[in-house]
């Protein structure tokens, strides 16, 4: 069957905001005298679950309720900061460019909120290439759920042997084969550290496989 869309993830993926957000959570942990470990982190990468929590936990090894007046903006701030900085991920730009060429359908399977993902769709320029963007906001549970993969080929109008999901975490993986879409694994410098297994190829970056030789391949395997 003739693959018709793209649907990626955004965080992590064509963005590397992950790294800037675990950042700066370790940096307020530290600032207490406290550290946050990936392995206590990783519930949270590519998911919109857990993260509230984290404040509670570090009250908790306090032994005292945060000023959340003082450390959340704090901490959004310096999360903003550091993801200011950030590039498009390698590759990408050059995906979704040919996918237009080639008339595919291009979406977004997010769990971050709509806002934040059209936001800096908009600041990078790469808006127009997205027939849909789908978001935490448009379904009741986030990835390794795969109703957002699920709602996202609703929109693009198509059935899940038609498209290929791109994704950077072990959440994210889950939930594109759960929707039953062939999944292409491209961990960034943080996820790289984590077990991506189940997702049928990995590549170091998009820049590794030019589009046309990955369709190519998704169609052998078929």
């Amino acid at each position: 069957m003739t693959i018709k869309a793209l649907v990626f993830d955004f965080d992590g993926l064509i963005l590397d905001t992950e790294g800037p957000v675990f950042q700066s959570w370790q940096e307020l942990f530290r600032s207490h005298g406290q550290e946050l470990t990936l392995d206590d982190w990783q519930i949270c990468i590519g998911s919109a679950e857990g993260t509230a929590t984290f404040f509670e936990n570090l009250g908790e090894k306090l032994g005292n309720p945060l000023d959340m007046e003082i450390e959340a903006p704090k901490r959004l701030q310096r999360e903003l900061q550091l993801i200011a900085g950030q590039p498009i991920l390698p590759g990408v730009r050059a995906y979704l460019q040919r996918a237009a060429d080639l008339g595919l359908k291009i979406g977004i399977a997010s769990s971050s909120p709509c806002s934040w993902v059209l936001k800096h769709l908009q600041e990078r320029g790469l808006r127009e290439y997205f027939a849909c963007v789908l978001a935490a906001d448009d379904v009741g549970i986030t990835k390794p759920d795969p109703d957002l993969y699920l709602t996202a080929l609703d929109c693009l109008g198509i059935n899940s042997q038609e498209a290929i999901a791109f994704e950077d975490s072990p959440n994210g993986v889950l939930a594109a084969k759960r929707a039953g879409i062939f999944c292409v694994a491209v961990p960034n410098p943080l996820t790289k550290k984590l077990r991506i297994e189940e997702a049928d190829l990995q590549l170091n970056s998009l820049e590794e496989m030019p589009l046309d030789e990955l369709l190519a391949r998704v169609e052998t395997a078929r």
